[in-house]
């Protein structure tokens, strides 16, 4: 990465960790995959059942591999045959996984989700909620949010998925009620009731959708 970009992103993540704390919930800066694996390892006590959605950045910072060769009881949705009774099992989890489609400067992040198990996961359930967020996803406001979650993040994984959306063609958001669409529900997290619940790891890398 240039390095003017680095210490952009460095400084950029100390205003964003101050509107996360402002909106009681907590941020950290790693400044790289590594660091911020291990500043998630010392989030989740060791034998905390754990689960996840479809975050990508937390496979990406090695964080998914950890916790299921770590001691720890990870509830693996993709290895189960009965999918529906692995996400319920998730909602009681002591942990889980997640990553956001977009995060404001001053700490509101933005979800969007086809089955809804993901943002609803994030909104309640799970004792903890730890984020792991690249710099690639930090907006100036709501509205910039908004449009990333839409423009950027769903039509690419509206592609990683296959899906026979208008966004798979056209790399941008056609606002559509397409039976494949994943824009079913949207969530924006603003504020947390509950001190120490939602945790946010933002790296200095480029990561997830």
């Amino acid at each position: 990465m240039n390095q003017n970009m680095y210490k952009r992103n460095e400084l950029l993540a100390q205003v964003v960790i101050k509107g996360l704390n402002s909106r009681n919930m907590t941020g950290y800066y790693a400044p790289d995959k590594e660091a911020a694996l291990a500043k998630a390892l010392e989030l989740i006590p060791e034998g905390s059942t754990v689960t996840m959605g479809g975050a990508a950045s937390a496979a990406e910072i090695g964080l998914v591999d950890a916790v299921k060769s770590g001691n720890y009881n990870y509830i693996d949705r993709d290895a189960m045959e009965d999918k529906r009774a692995a996400v319920l099992a998730g909602f009681d989890a002591d942990v889980y996984l997640a990553s956001a489609n977009a995060i404001t400067n001053d700490g509101i992040m933005v979800n969007i989700d086809g089955n809804a198990n993901r943002v609803a996961s994030i909104a309640f359930g799970p004792k903890k909620v730890v984020f792991i967020v690249g710099m690639n996803k930090v907006c100036n406001d709501l509205d910039g949010a908004m449009k990333r979650a839409r423009n950027v993040a769903a039509p690419a994984n509206a592609q990683r998925f296959g899906l026979a959306t208008p966004c798979c063609k056209t790399g941008a958001c056609l606002d559509c009620k397409s039976p494949d669409t994943i824009c079913c529900q949207f969530l924006i997290t603003r504020f947390s009731r509950h001190k120490d619940r939602i945790h946010v790891i933002l790296v200095n890398d480029n990561l997830g959708y």
